[in-house]
């Protein structure tokens, strides 16, 4: 018996446009908590898909430094979202592209599956996603057999996606339950709307570096000396894959396993909570997970990860592991910590990163400043 491959999938990342909302400034380089806007639609799409192209018309150079095919418009004069996804159906030999506009920094993490999904249950010629009140034509998927149909379309001037979508069968996928996914940011009003910053009575200090840097050993050195100086500390940690704090065989265990959503264990000495997350839930936000910190008693929350959300934060770096700077690119780091002092073009403090007993004099004074 034969059996078929799965249909092969571009993504393409829309940033082809002129941007007049964005007084013609080039939207997907726009900085977004300390990153391209682009930037943000790379790191949602990346896990999804094998393949990624970026449609662009300006800037070239500048985006291919993300590490991604570009190309541009095969039609000129700016003919919309439906050039760059002609242009890129032109391009490849995939079975479809999957498109997002270079100004959505939230998409979903089930984009892709959710979307092929519906696409092959409904037997649709192409999928465009919904928010559950009207569609969004710029998140679809589509066939490239389709490519020589569009191009005839736009020969004949015509550029609304809404009418060339007309034509064919369309599956209509629901992401009512994540319409934030569809967020454009169009205007420096929109970035500077969703760009928030997060909000704690506690003090609330990161630390920003490459995975290999060092963070955890450098909490285990950091804290005890905190609490010697009768600082108590709480630690928020974002871990990047499943993880599980339970072991097999332990009642609480078999408890979750059996169907329990949240298991309260508690003794005399310690307390924990293990909540089962939704299997729909995205990237938990730090703003969502600070109110489960009991403010009773704690003077500091740290943080390890979380850095491309908007908080003070201290980048760690270590020029052994060749990796460039943070700060560059994130304004919310207020000092480094590194093992060989480096040149710096900015006047950023700079510490020892075997120095605790400095490192802990500087938290000191922050913890002092957030509460003046």
């Amino acid at each position: 018996m034969k059996i078929s491959s799965p249909p092969s999938i571009t993504g393409v990342i829309l940033a082809g446009g002129m941007a007049r909302r964005m007084g013609g400034d080039d939207k997907g380089l726009k900085l977004f908590k300390g990153k391209p806007l682009i930037k943000h639609v790379i790191t949602a799409l990346k896990p999804q898909l094998d393949t990624i192209i970026i449609n662009s018309n300006r800037n070239i150079e500048v985006y291919q430094q993300f590490g991604y095919q570009v190309i541009t418009d095969s039609v000129a004069d700016f003919c919309g979202p439906l050039a760059g996804m002609l242009s890129a159906m032109q391009f490849i030999d995939d079975n479809y592209i999957l498109t997002a506009p270079c100004d959505a920094p939230m998409i979903s993490a089930q984009y892709r599956q959710r979307m092929m999904e519906t696409l092959l249950n409904e037997q649709a010629d192409i999928a465009v996603a919904s928010d559950g009140d009207r569609m969004q034509p710029v998140f679809s998927l589509i066939p490239t057999r389709l490519q020589e149909d569009l191009a005839q379309y736009l020969v004949q001037g015509d550029r609304k996606i809404d009418l060339w979508f007309e034509q064919y069968k369309l599956a209509v996928v629901d992401f009512s339950d994540q319409t934030d996914s569809f967020i454009n940011l169009n205007t420096l009003d929109d970035i500077n709307q969703y760009q928030s910053v997060i909000s704690s009575s506690i003090p609330l200090l990161g630390f920003a570096a490459y995975s290999g840097t060092g963070k955890t050993t450098l909490l285990c050195q950091l804290i005890p000396e905190l609490n010697s100086r009768n600082i108590s500390v709480a630690v928020i940690k974002h871990a990047h894959h499943k993880f599980d704090i339970d072991i097999p065989g332990k009642d609480s265990y078999e408890i979750r396993q059996a169907g329990a959503q949240q298991v309260l264990v508690s003794s005399r000495n310690l307390m924990a909570l293990i909540e089962v997350q939704s299997s729909e839930m995205i990237e938990p936000q730090l703003n969502d997970l600070i109110p489960h910190i009991t403010s009773q008693g704690i003077d500091l929350i740290l943080v390890e990860g979380f850095k491309d959300e908007v908080f003070p934060k201290i980048e760690l770096h270590r020029p052994s592991l060749d990796k460039p700077f943070l700060h560059i690119n994130d304004d919310n780091i207020i000092a480094i910590a590194t093992d060989s002092p480096s040149p710096i073009a900015t006047s950023i403090d700079q510490f020892d990163l075997n120095d605790i007993d400095k490192l802990a004099d500087y938290i000191q004074t922050f913890i002092s400043n957030w509460t003046a």
